[in-house]
């Protein structure tokens, strides 16, 4: 394997429409390289299949309630909505 390759006729992702399509869906996030323990990976793994979400969904919710801020999904907002009418009543 080479230490190093030159492709002077590789494009940018912007000048290809489908890598520039990919990338305009993923507004908003950033892709990593992480390590975690081999046990937490199976747990979110296995708690994906069963909910029928990817893990890396599960992670990212994980984190997300651990520092608090956590986007309302439509059984959250619904809920809400129905508090604030009975409370103006």
């Amino acid at each position: 394997m080479r230490r190093e390759y030159r492709c002077p006729e590789a494009k940018r992702p912007e000048g290809v429409p489908q890598l520039a399509e990919l990338q305009a869906e993923s507004k908003g996030k950033t892709r990593i390289t992480i390590m975690l323990d081999n046990e937490v990976l199976e747990s979110f793994r296995g708690q994906a299949e069963k909910e029928g979400l990817g893990y890396q969904t599960l992670i990212n919710q994980a984190l997300r309630s651990c520092i608090g801020s956590r986007p309302l999904d439509e059984q959250t907002l619904r809920k809400i909505i129905r508090e604030e009418m009975s409370a103006s009543r």
